[in-house]
């Protein structure tokens, strides 16, 4: 498994960050800098084999994505490792978002805060405790390949597992990450316990 790194090793707080469709590792580390954290954050990012997570929509039916989608899940689990969920962060743009929020929602605990920059929940039967996690939606609308009406669906079962739920929907934004979403996930990160604000 394909892990990048940047920030320092030894950081209190760490950020896994989920490339989309098509994209790579390299390209969603970007967002490190980008998000200033400074030195009490590490970030980590995977590889997708063939830069894909899983080969259909997140929304056609959960046999065509599998095995691809629950080694998915494995490799975020790989990238945690003993990590103490309540100083780690997932953040994910796409294909990467949806398999954020699908591996926050499918291993329930408190984390640090979860993003979904145009993303959806893949499935909508977990059941669990997300123990208040902080959980940021921020999507397009309309978008090619998520429906707004689907993150509603994800903020309404995400609240149902015991998160705090932020959605916002930006018309017209096409399929990439605006500054509000930037600014809104480093508000997130640097604030008291991970509270939304």
């Amino acid at each position: 498994m394909k892990v990048l790194r940047a920030g320092p090793a030894s950081a209190p707080n760490t950020l896994v960050l989920l490339h989309g469709r098509g994209a790579t590792a390299e390209s969603i580390l970007r967002l490190y800098p980008e998000l200033q954290l400074g030195p009490e954050w590490q970030a980590l990012a995977p590889q997708a084999p063939g830069n894909t997570w899983y080969p259909y929509s997140f929304l056609a039916p959960l046999d065509q994505n599998q095995p691809f989608l629950d080694q998915a899940l494995q490799t975020v689990h790989g990238a945690i490792g003993d990590l103490p969920s309540e100083r780690v962060a997932l953040l994910g743009f796409s294909q990467g978002a949806c398999l954020a929020l699908e591996y926050a929602a499918s291993h329930p605990r408190r984390y640090q805060a979860v993003m979904a920059l145009t993303g959806g929940l893949i499935r909508l039967q977990h059941q669990g405790d997300l123990h208040e996690t902080p959980v940021f939606l921020g999507s397009g609308d309309p978008d090619p390949h998520v429906p707004f009406s689907r993150v509603e669906e994800s903020a309404t079962h995400l609240r149902a597992l015991g998160a705090q739920v932020e959605v916002r929907r930006y018309p017209g934004l096409p399929h990439t990450i605006n500054q509000d979403q930037l600014n809104t996930c480093r508000g997130l990160l640097t604030a008291p316990k991970g509270t939304l604000k």
